[in-house]
């Protein structure tokens, strides 16, 4: 089963990365793709793979997405300088507050009236499924085609806030876990600090201590070609490692570290490198949706109703983000055209699939929400993947109406 599933999905991505141009321009995104894939090859359609649901097996999920979150994290961190980074802390701190836990009211509110759950119920699928994902968004805000279409602020703050809400979003969980379970309030707030000021702690010095120690070997000239571009991967992996050993956040401390790290070392002058990360993160998610597809619950599904399932979907779709952000335009400085794009595009996928599995792990398999939750992300995959080429392209004519037709910077 192993064998089978590792060739199709090593096989999907390297076709897409050898069409990766063509994928950027075309009418799907790359993990829309591999979604599609997994669905045909798993056991509910041509029953290549026989693999058990994300119901029953959700554990080797759970550890995956959280590997697969610290590689795409750290390689926001690394995407634009420092500098820009820090000039965009106002309005990211606006969507992080203001938005995140709005997103996360919203989500609770729809899924207790639509799905008919109790409190504890809605609040594990609000907090779980408000993070924007920065696996999803890194196909709008990369790439040739979004890079000369998109304003560069827009695309900074989306990459920005996805990368930063990941881990921020835990202590929502904890909280909707204590309501759902018998942990107390008391010590799920212990909890939510010790693992999001540890993390920024340890982030924090950990960054530092690689950018000084890159800044040491390249003046020595210790280090070559090869190991530098894979040191932030490993940086990567073994702050996550270690937060995890410690009991902390370890996307969240993972986002720091690669903050300091940029802040401290001469990576935002090697563009061709950090062009190799975002081409590693672009990749390598492609195995995780095929995987995903699948062990897709269709038979929790079915038991739930499809037809709440289609409603909750498309509510949360529609009202989880691009309200709030839409009423935030203004303190946010954005035209209307970038409140639109930045309202809509904000993705459910690998960090809603990262919270749910471990929710499900502290309070055991909580079928209802697991599968409302894995119903979410599939639907999301599929609606922002077909609208990425249809939104670019309506942002551009905007633009160009507004101005005239004249060709806008790049930035």
């Amino acid at each position: 089963m192993f064998d089978e599933l590792l060739t199709i999905a090593a096989g999907l991505a390297l076709v897409v990365a050898v069409l990766s141009s063509q994928v950027q321009r075309g009418p799907v995104s790359g993990p829309l793709l591999a979604l599609l894939v997994g669905v045909c090859v798993g056991p509910e359609v041509l029953g290549i793979v026989d693999v058990p649901t994300v119901m029953t097996e959700h554990s080797p999920l759970h550890e995956a997405t959280r590997v697969l979150l610290a590689v795409s994290v750290m390689a926001v961190a690394l995407r634009y300088p420092f500098r820009v980074a820090r000039s965009r802390i106002r309005p990211v701190v606006v969507l992080l507050v203001v938005a995140m836990l709005g997103m996360a009211l919203v989500t609770t509110a729809l899924s207790a009236a639509v799905l008919g759950v109790g409190l504890g119920a809605a609040a594990l699928l609000g907090a779980a499924l408000c993070p924007t994902d920065p696996v999803l968004a890194s196909s709008v805000v990369t790439g040739e085609p979004a890079e000369r279409q998109i304003t560069g602020r827009t695309r900074q703050l989306l990459s920005l806030e996805s990368g930063a809400n990941d881990g921020l979003a835990l202590p929502l969980v904890l909280a909707a876990v204590a309501i759902a379970g018998t942990t107390h309030g008391g010590a799920a707030l212990a909890e939510s600090l010790w693992q999001v000021l540890g993390a920024v702690v340890f982030g924090v010095v950990a960054g530092a201590l690689a950018g000084a120690a890159l800044r040491t070997a390249e003046k020595h000239r210790t280090i070559q070609s090869g190991p530098l571009l894979v040191y932030t991967l490993l940086l990567a992996l073994f702050v996550l490692g270690a937060a995890g050993l410690m009991r902390m956040d370890g996307v969240l401390a993972v986002f720091v570290a690669g903050l300091a790290f940029n802040a401290t070392s001469t990576v935002s002058e090697r563009a061709a490198e950090n062009d190799n990360d975002e081409a590693v993160n672009r990749f390598i998610v492609l195995p995780l949706f095929t995987v995903f597809g699948a062990m897709l619950p269709w038979r929790e599904w079915s038991e739930i109703g499809y037809g709440k399932l289609a409603l909750l979907a498309v509510g949360v779709l529609l009202l989880r983000r691009l309200p709030i952000v839409l009423a935030l335009k203004k303190p946010l400085s954005l035209a209307w055209r970038d409140a639109l794009f930045l309202g809509w595009f904000g993705p459910i996928g690998v960090s809603a699939l990262f919270y749910l599995t471990m929710e499900a792990h502290r309070l055991g398999t909580h079928h209802s929400v697991l599968a409302v939750g894995c119903l979410v992300v599939a639907v999301s995959t599929v609606v922002h993947g077909m609208t990425t080429t249809p939104a670019l392209t309506l942002y551009r004519k905007s633009e160009e109406r507004e101005s005239g037709g004249r060709p806008r910077e790049a930035g």
